[in-house]
């Protein structure tokens, strides 16, 4: 088995890496305070401009065709030094394979080019919803045609992107009298669209650069063609995707993780107690030993993921393996990091603090933890 990442590959990451330590590392303090959104949106548009906001998209509609694996690394790379410019262009990636997937070629000619180009500074997935979270066929919002339109109404949680979102994949019950799942359609709403709202920024514990916002559809009218997809074929659509999304997702988890423990180590070499380093001390070796083992595996399974899907393999149950182990792994690497640093770890003049804010929401965004474990079982059972 060669383990050894393609030449390409190897470049894309390596660009990454170069741009999170040039462009993003800079600001993410300023973001974690709420400050720097003018640099985030330049960031945004450089990155687009570097194709990292079309990674898996086909160069006919300006992506960079580059691939799974090298989103995987490109999201870990940007993570490693602001995970809120990460999870943007995570979702943004997600959202342009969905439209490459399921859209018709007027959508994906109309919406791709602008969402790789940055034309549209990120892209938004509207999905959940106050009662329809870990079970997203209960989702109320609705969609109606009336006319040549549908009328959508109800209201979506936690959308990341959402006041600079360009466009919206919105899910909505149309046909409620169908099973559970099987009356739920997609839709793409663009911005600015009259009826929709973006709510306020939420107030939250970390990647606070990345603004999550409340989306509201108060009798939004939309044209017929914006149904993406077939209809009444939403939720297959949904779970197929937030597949592919969670590979982006243990990234993210991978890279804060790695950020947390580089830092960690650092300061144990540099930290004296008993008249020597605290590095030399074996309670601290073991625990470096520990986290150190977890991330490598949590990197195969990322990569094994990767490697699935970009050849068209079942990728889902890997996906979820991938994404429970980072996320979970990332807030033991977190924990032990800010440990590591002792008194010092609590203190906002260390980045380890922020590591362990942001790594926390990687174990619930895009599946929780306890959602990961009920599609690997599931998935097993089913094979066994």
């Amino acid at each position: 088995m060669d383990f050894a990442l393609s030449e390409e590959d190897s470049l894309i990451a390596e660009t990454a890496r170069r741009i999170a330590e040039e462009r993003l590392a800079p600001l993410a303090e300023a973001l974690d305070r709420g400050e720097g959104r003018d640099g985030f949106l330049d960031n945004l548009k450089l990155l687009a401009g570097q194709g990292f906001m079309g990674l898996n998209v086909s160069a006919d509609h300006g992506g960079t065709e580059a691939g799974t694996t090298a989103f995987a690394l490109s999201i870990e790379a940007f993570a490693r030094t602001c995970a809120s410019t990460a999870v943007t262009a995570s979702v943004t990636n997600m959202v342009g394979e969905i439209i490459q997937a399921v859209g018709s070629d007027e959508q994906r000619g109309r919406y791709l080019p602008p969402l790789c180009d940055g034309t549209y500074p990120a892209g938004a997935f509207c999905l959940t919803e106050a009662g329809a979270g870990s079970d997203p066929a209960s989702m109320k919002t609705r969609a109606v045609m009336d006319g040549n339109e549908w009328v959508l109404n109800g209201a979506k949680l936690y959308i990341t992107s959402a006041p600079y979102a360009g466009i919206f994949v919105v899910w909505a019950m149309t046909d409620p009298d169908a099973a559970k799942g099987k009356g739920i359609s997609c839709f793409l709403v663009e911005a600015g669209t009259a009826g929709m709202t973006i709510g306020r920024p939420e107030r939250k514990l970390g990647q606070t650069g990345s603004a999550t916002c409340e989306v509201s559809f108060d009798d939004c009218r939309i044209p017929a063609d914006a149904l993406m997809g077939r209809l009444n074929d939403g939720f297959r659509i949904a779970v197929s995707e937030l597949a592919g999304g969670r590979i982006g997702i243990g990234a993210a988890a991978l890279g804060i993780a790695r950020a947390a423990m580089d830092a960690g180590i650092a300061y144990a070499k540099e930290r004296r107690q008993f008249d020597r380093s605290i590095a030399d001390m074996q309670g601290i070796q073991w625990m470096i030993a520990d986290r150190e083992t977890e991330l490598e595996a949590a990197r195969l399974l990322i990569l094994q993921a990767a490697w699935l899907k970009d050849r068209g393999q079942p990728f889902a149950r890997a996906a979820s393996m991938a994404k429970l182990y980072a996320s979970e792994a990332a807030q033991r690497a977190t924990y032990t990091a800010l440990q590591i640093h002792g008194g010092a770890g609590y203190l906002k003049d260390y980045p380890v603090e922020r590591y362990s804010r942001d790594a926390r929401i990687t174990t619930i965004y895009e599946g929780t933890s306890e959602i990961q474990r009920l599609i690997i079982a599931r998935d097993i059972l089913a094979n066994a």
